[in-house]
């Protein structure tokens, strides 16, 4: 059995089309600080903080386990450091936030593809079509 790391909502925009608010919140938090990396007490801090300011709040749990999520996802990947309390991950992302978007695209468009061969040609094809200005 695969697993689901995210549903594509096709009447959302933007990351929320594929994650909730504090995920995002914690992915452009990483992507943010980049190779600095953060743990999950920090990632969950400022997402908790942002998420306060609109009256609103998550559990840490919540946090780590979407990171862990995106680990196995191959959309973050951590260090062990050791720290206050033993081992500790040190998150950071593999791709910018553009990588990512390109990244999600593609293995939407290949889910697609091993399920709809035949009709998501077609449907490419007609993009193929608009970028040529045909579709004027």
């Amino acid at each position: 059995m695969t697993k689901k790391y995210w549903n594509f909502c096709t009447y959302e925009a933007g990351l929320k089309t594929v994650f909730k608010d504090y995920q995002v919140i914690t992915l452009r938090y990483l992507w943010q600080i980049g190779d600095d990396g953060a743990g999950s007490g920090k990632c969950w801090e400022h997402t908790n903080g942002v998420l306060k300011e609109r009256g609103k709040s998550i559990s840490r749990a919540s946090v780590i386990f979407f990171l862990n999520e995106m680990v196995d996802a191959g959309v973050l990947k951590y260090v062990s450091r050791t720290g206050k309390g033993g081992y500790h991950r040190i998150y950071t992302p593999v791709f910018d936030e553009t990588g990512f978007k390109e990244h999600l695209a593609t293995k939407i468009i290949e889910r697609l593809v091993s399920e709809y061969p035949e009709e998501t040609q077609k449907a490419i094809r007609k993009f193929g079509k608009r970028g040529n200005g045909d579709d004027k």
